[in-house]
């Protein structure tokens, strides 16, 4: 399974609107797991609020922070950049 990371910050819309599509996808289809991660939170290391805190919503595959997307992408679209995400990463 490829771990997508969402880093996020509540009360952000395109954060909100992003992890929203991305939870109505079947991304177990496609080996991915999905896992969010509040900047703002308790606990949330430092430099991950330094590097986000003006970037946020910001996805990672495994890791690797991946290309914006953009926030018109819905459904079948965004499944198939993610798709397109895995086959580069790989």
């Amino acid at each position: 399974m490829h771990k997508l990371t969402l880093f996020s910050r509540t009360g952000c819309c395109l954060c909100e609107g992003l992890e929203s599509r991305l939870r109505a996808l079947d991304l177990v289809g496609i080996s991915i797991t999905l896992k969010v991660i509040d900047i703002d939170a308790p606990g949330t290391p430092q430099d991950q609020r330094a590097r986000y805190d003006l970037e946020v919503p910001v996805l990672a595959l495994d890791g690797c922070e991946l290309p914006r997307v953009s926030p018109r992408l819905t459904g079948e679209g965004l499944l198939n950049w993610l798709q397109r995400c895995l086959s580069t990463a790989l």
